[in-house]
């Protein structure tokens, strides 16, 4: 189940502080973006698709943008991420 994955993905991660855990489930690893700056953590995720039925075109579009202030002390330089 996905609440045992996000649990066995938090335990792993004890030597390392974890900020934050997205679920970007159904993005492409080349849709998801991931920006430090300015003291921020910004996640980005863009996913289209374009569909032709017998009534035409379809277009499917999500999109996912968070954003996270780093705790005071950490530097942008520390950051680091995975998907």
């Amino acid at each position: 189940s996905r609440q045992r994955r996000l649990n066995r993905v938090l335990n792993s991660s004890h030597d390392r502080k974890l900020l934050a855990l997205m679920d970007v489930e159904g993005f492409d690893p080349k849709e998801v973006t991931v920006i430090v700056k300015d003291g921020k953590v910004k996640v980005l995720a863009e996913h289209k698709e374009e569909h032709t039925t017998t009534r035409g075109k379809e277009y499917n579009y999500k999109n996912i943008m968070k954003e996270i202030s780093l705790p005071p002390g950490v530097s942008e330089d520390e950051v680091t991420y995975s998907l």
